[in-house]
C-alpha cells in the first residue's frame, strides 16, 4: 500500500517563499542586527577627474577631425 502523494511545484514554491523570508529573523539577522552603512569614501575629486578626462578626449577628437578635414587631400 503506497502513498501516491505527488507534490506540486506550487507548494514547493510556496515553501520556499516562505523559508526564505523568516530563516534570517529566526537566526537573529532582523532589521535590529543590521549594520550601519559605511561613509562615502569619495569627496567627489573622482568625479572631477573623470569629467577633465571626458573633456579631453573630446578636445583630442574635435582636433583630429577638424585637422583631418582642414589638410589637402592630394600629396
Amino acid at each position: 500500500m503506497a502513498l501516491n502523494f505527488k507534490p506540486s511545484f506550487g507548494l514547493f514554491a510556496t515553501f520556499a517563499l516562505v523559508f526564505a523570508i523568516f530563516a534570517p529573523v529566526v537566526r537573529g539577522h532582523g532589521n535590529g542586527g543590521l549594520a550601519p552603512a559605511p561613509a562615502p569614501t569619495s569627496d567627489g575629486t573622482a568625479i572631477d577627474q573623470g569629467i577633465a578626462y571626458g573633456l579631453m578626449v573630446l578636445a583630442l577628437v574635435l582636433t583630429y577631425l577638424i585637422h583631418t578635414f582642414d589638410a589637402p587631400s592630394n600629396f
